[in-house]
């Protein structure tokens, strides 16, 4: 039973594993450099952030509290996630999510898919001033 127990968990690890940072996507349309847009009317911002294996293209987003933002994640290498701590907003590879900025402060953001060695280092920090 136990030999059984050990098996799946191992199994289990490796699939996640091979789903994590290993693999790769070709990217499609570029963002601008800095990843941030405002939308029309100047009160949306679309921000897009890119990441690859092990980082983010942008280490901080700064926005004005009571903005509402959409977030896209897109993966240039591997699968990822990107979590906001305080915020409880989450988007994952290729995926976008709109909510409002209503707390100000500072957030850090991370990747919420396990990716490889160098998961941990993908942090970063939402800004809401």
């Amino acid at each position: 039973m136990n030999k059984r127990m050990w098996t799946g968990a191992l199994l289990l690890a490796a699939a996640l594993v091979a789903t994590g940072c290993g693999g790769s996507k070709d990217g499609g349309d570029s963002a601008p450099e800095n990843g941030q847009s405002p939308a029309a009317g100047g009160a949306d911002r679309t921000i897009t952030v890119n990441a690859k294996n092990f980082e983010f293209d942008q280490k901080e987003i700064r926005v004005k509290q009571g903005e509402t933002i959409t977030l896209t994640l897109n993966s240039t290498q591997g699968n990822h996630g990107l979590k906001i701590d305080g915020y409880g907003e989450e988007v994952k590879n290729g995926g976008s999510v709109t909510f409002t900025a209503d707390k100000a402060g500072e957030f850090k953001f991370y990747c919420s898919v396990m990716c490889g060695a160098g998961h941990a280092d993908m942090t970063g920090k939402l800004i809401v001033e």
